[in-house]
């Protein structure tokens, strides 16, 4: 089956029904991907699949065969992070971190899709990714810094 991931073909031998979640972590090696509930529930292992945020613990790999991954890894570079990146770091959204992989991938996803967002849009697009530590202010304060950052460039 050939994924591309991070805008990289990749080449794995894997049955069509595996999460995408374990391919990309036990096949690939990319952790940045994050185990949390395994039912889609708490989004710790949200990607992008073709630029929709999608929990890669319930689609499967045959899903993804063919189409774009997008990974925490692939979202921004050490020296060239990505707005949501810059913004999580500026507002110190992270404290556990364990969230926080699957949290960004999510603000990507609503920013590329609504570039000014509102809180009730920013509530609607977050809910469903989880934070034990309860950063939720600092989350949506990001990501309006995130959305202010992007309209600049």
């Amino acid at each position: 089956m050939k994924l591309i991931v991070d805008g990289i073909e990749r080449e794995v031998d894997v049955e069509p029904g595996m999460p995408l979640l374990w391919v990309l972590r036990d096949e690939l090696g990319i952790t940045g991907v994050k185990y949390g509930c395994g039912v889609a529930q708490c989004g710790a292992c949200t990607v992008h699949l073709n630029g929709e945020a999608v929990r890669s613990c319930q689609t499967p790999a045959a899903d993804a065969e063919g189409a774009e991954v997008l990974t925490i890894n692939g979202l921004g570079t050490p020296d060239a992070l990505h707005a949501v990146q810059e913004a999580w770091i500026d507002h110190q959204v992270a404290q556990c971190g364990y969230c926080q992989s699957g949290q960004i991938m999510q603000a990507a996803a609503l920013l590329a899709e609504n570039p000014d967002p509102t809180d009730a849009d920013i509530d609607d697009a977050m809910w469903g990714n989880l934070c034990r530590c309860g950063t939720y202010p600092r989350i949506r304060a990001a990501i309006h810094t995130a959305a202010a950052k992007l309209k600049e460039a």
